[in-house]
């Protein structure tokens, strides 16, 4: 699961193994193994991965399946996957702006 979710994410922005091994600082047949399954990522690197990714360690391990979900306290909020950056950020702020009337 991990591994098509790094391809997915890799391709999303666009690099190839190598740039992105050359990125991160890491090997690139290694990074390659992480995609393909064969190897397992430490848990250090799962984070580092999520962080560069803008995703959450849960979508990487295939726990939910939306990337990038908004949370709000302790609930995740599950967006349709056709929504931009921008617009899932514009869509925080107007939920923002709708839990802020309530104080």
């Amino acid at each position: 699961m991990i591994g098509e979710r790094l391809i997915y994410l890799r391709k999303e922005k666009g690099l190839t193994q190598k740039r992105l091994s050359e990125i991160l600082f890491i090997n690139y047949r290694t990074y390659s193994g992480y995609e393909r399954n064969e190897i397992e990522a430490s848990d250090d690197f799962k984070i580092q991965l999520a962080k560069f990714y803008n995703v959450s360690v849960d979508y990487l391990l295939g726990i939910i399946d939306e990337p990038r979900p908004i949370k709000n306290g302790d609930e995740y909020i599950r967006l349709p996957k056709p929504l931009s950056d921008g617009d899932r950020k514009e869509l925080k702020k107007y939920i923002d702006y709708l839990l802020s009337k309530k104080s």
